[in-house]
């Protein structure tokens, strides 16, 4: 439809049919039989409010979504077809690993990926728009959504955001039919909720929302990203969905989005929850005032946005126009069945092989002392724990995948290795002591004793908040008496944030990180412990010693009292009395198979200027065998800055492949817009002077150099 038929179609629609664009409802709304029933009645919502709503969230399938489209053409008097959208968070049906654990891969590659592969599948399903990617920087793992996050760097953030985005749209919507509209989430600030509890406050400066916060959004709206929804919190006091400054100044006019703001699950009713709003015509009008486009399930707009007496009926076509223009773009107007085919090639088979490479490529191996892995087939193995046998392997947004077809651990390893045994106990949460003895001693018997445990789904994402993020007094028992029976034990954890594993971690030999990894997890663990992959994954968050180091980030600010090596013992330092200020697994860390280390870096100058990029070399040798993948990573400390800043922060990182009982290279480039960060103006901009820069395969352990950033070459 061209642009001038979309403005003829706007100068038909009455203001109710303008206002119903601006809803979205679920799909039980449509489950009528000739009388308004269910949530429609509770809401007052007539058979002519209902065929006039703007879009559907959450339906299930092809057939749910081909008669809802159906019947509201039949019955909405202008025929504008409705939008799908659903949660399609890493996987429809078919489930990818957790994003947390994508982010391990530290490639946008992978994460774009993914996004295709999820968004073919959903579209055959009839949705339209997806609520991803989430993009909100996290720093506590408390938080139950960091599941769904890239991790605690605002760089790395970006760019996996990128990836998400472009593999969700791809170029051409309208033409490209298996792909997605992408809704990237949750602007802004809601991975700062204080004390780490979900749909609390949130109080930030100017400076860490620019400087951390806003990166990968505006990565986001770079790659074209089409929706942006409202998080549940304030910033400072200041509800998201009535944020005007953010909404119109921040989000519109900075960062050039120009796309549908929507808000989440009811936020416009919570408003009165929250007290900032008297009732439902308050809440409408100050929310669409603010800038929010599409009201999500709530009766705001639908019953009360007509009250307005100062509704403004210029800025209610620019955002009828926004979501009409999206409708267009998705060809939906020629096509409102769009994705849907009668007869669709299989792709199940295709997508399970790529949900097992990416789950493969996602996997930390956070310990592996006196290289008790890998697994040789010819070993004795012990199975056992809560995990061990439990299809709970897809996380908490796999709200349609098919659990009963996941491949658990044992299934997994039973196909690796003929000297398996798996262990079963009436209750792991209380295995009894004739229990505790029997499986004592199978350990004895074995060579190696896998681990298998963690966390259900239900403890993790939202609505899933913990003041502890150790795992369960019983799994900590379970691992003190294996331990006892057998030295080689090897701990296979599945989670969806980062743990504090300071109970367990001195008494396993190995630790793999392996997430939630989707409906191949089995398969993929198994080739994993058995060498036949051989661990790359590095870590996106850092795992903390305690939880309360709660929130954490590698880059840590500096302080005028800092702890260093030489003053450990001294009390009036920044430093805990009863932990170390480090993490036990930091920012970055993944061991692999092979002996891979820094050898040695080596930089073109040592001065950088506007015009003359620096380039780096660092080395990397493998005192092994084994070929091995590593992520380089580099860091750079500013040494005099306007403002406080982090002691380091990761600029770029590289993926390198190094045979065996060699080296291997990587250069990297920094330029002087590399070295940019917000200052007190809120402008981004480099400070002239020294700088220092830190190679490594972690955040940690580096090997650093020095350069000074100059204004001109010419003036050295």
């Amino acid at each position: 439809m061209k642009k001038s038929e979309l403005k003829e179609l706007m100068n038909e629609m009455t203001l109710a049919e303008k206002i119903g664009q601006l809803v979205q409802v679920t799909p039980d709304f449509f489950n009528q039989s000739g009388e308004i029933t269910g949530p429609a009645a509770e809401w007052q919502l007539s058979e002519n409010k209902l065929f006039q709503i703007g879009s559907v969230l959450g339906t299930h399938t092809a057939e749910q979504v081909a008669t809802i489209q159906k019947s509201y053409l039949e019955e909405s008097r202008l025929k504008i077809p409705l939008l799908f959208m659903a949660d399609v968070i890493h996987g429809y049906e078919t489930i990818f690993p957790i994003p947390l654990a994508l982010a391990s891969s530290f490639s946008s590659e992978l994460t774009e990926e993914v996004a295709r592969l999820s968004a073919l599948e959903a579209t055959r399903a009839g949705v339209h728009v997806t609520f991803s990617p989430m993009a909100d920087h996290v720093m506590d793992s408390r938080w139950g959504r960091v599941l769904e996050s890239n991790g605690e760097d605002p760089i790395l953030s970006a760019e996996l955001t990128r990836g998400y985005v472009r593999g969700y749209q791809g170029t051409d919507l309208e033409t490209e039919t298996e792909r997605l509209a992408a809704c990237v989430k949750h602007f802004i600030g809601y991975g700062a909720v204080q004390g780490g509890r979900d749909y609390n406050h949130v109080d930030l400066s100017p400076i860490e929302l620019y400087q951390n916060y806003l990166p990968a959004f505006q990565a986001a709206i770079e790659e074209g990203v089409k929706l942006v929804m409202t998080s549940f919190n304030p910033i400072n006091g200041q509800l998201m969905s009535l944020n005007r400054p953010l909404i119109k100044e921040t989000l519109r006019q900075e960062l050039g989005f120009n796309g549908v703001v929507i808000s989440d699950w009811n936020a416009l009713e919570e408003l009165l929850a929250h007290r900032v709003v008297g009732d439902k015509q308050q809440a409408a009008a100050e929310a669409f005032e603010a800038g929010t486009d599409i009201d999500m399930m709530s009766d705001c707009y639908i019953n009360h946005l007509a009250e307005y007496s100062d509704l403004d009926s210029h800025a209610l076509d620019e955002a009828v126009y926004r979501i009409l223009k999206l409708k267009n773009e998705l060809g939906l107007f020629e096509n409102p069945f769009r994705g849907i085919q009668e007869e669709a090639k299989p792709i199940e088979g295709a997508l399970r092989i790529a949900v097992k490479e990416a789950a493969m490529k996602s996997f930390v191996l956070l310990k592996n002392d006196s290289d008790t892995l890998p697994i040789r087939t010819q070993q004795q193995v012990f199975l056992l724990g809560p995990k061990a046998s439990s299809k709970d392997i897809l996380g908490a947004w796999s709200w349609i995948g098919k659990t009963e077809q996941a491949i658990d651990l044992a299934e997994g390893l039973t196909e690796q290795l003929p000297h398996l045994t798996v262990g079963a106990a009436e209750s792991w949460a209380e295995p009894s002591e004739a229990e505790y003895v029997k499986l004592s001693e199978e350990a004895k018997a074995s060579d190696v004793v896998i681990l298998a445990l963690g966390e259900s789904s239900e403890e993790t994402g939202e609505a899933a908040s913990k003041a502890e993020i150790c795992l369960p007094e019983y799994q900590i028992k379970l691992v003190k008496r294996m331990a006892a029976a057998n030295k080689n034990l090897v701990v296979v954890l599945f989670n969806g944030r980062p743990l504090d594993l300071t109970a367990i971690e001195p008494y396993a030999k190995s630790i793999v990180e392996v997430w939630f990894p989707g409906s191949e997890g089995g398969r993929a663990i198994a080739e994993t412990l058995i060498g036949q992959h051989n661990p790359e994954g590095k870590l996106p968050m850092s795992f903390p010693r305690a939880v309360g180091q709660l929130p954490f980030s590698y880059q840590a600010y500096s302080t005028g009292r800092p702890l260093t090596e030489q003053n450990q013992q001294e009390k009036y330092v920044s430093k805990y009395m009863d932990v170390g200020n480090e993490p036990l697994y930091p920012f970055g860390h993944g061991l692999s198979y092979s002996k891979l280390s820094i050898e040695a870096i080596t930089q073109s100058a040592e001065v950088l200027t506007e015009d003359e990029p620096l380039t780096i070399q660092a080395t990397v040798r493998n005192d092994s065998a084994q070929a091995g993948n590593t992520t380089v990573q580099l860091y750079v400390e500013d040494q005099v800055s306007e403002l406080v800043r982090p002691v380091k922060e990761l600029k770029s990182w590289q993926q390198l492949t190094v045979a065996g009982n060699t080296t291997a290279q990587c250069t990297f480039t920094l330029t002087a817009a590399d070295l940019g960060y917000v200052h007190s103006n809120l402008t981004r901009y480099p400070d002239l002077g020294k700088f220092r820069f830190f190679v490594g395969l972690d955040s940690q352990n580096t090997l650093t150099g020095q350069f000074e950033l100059c204004e001109k070459s010419e003036g050295l």
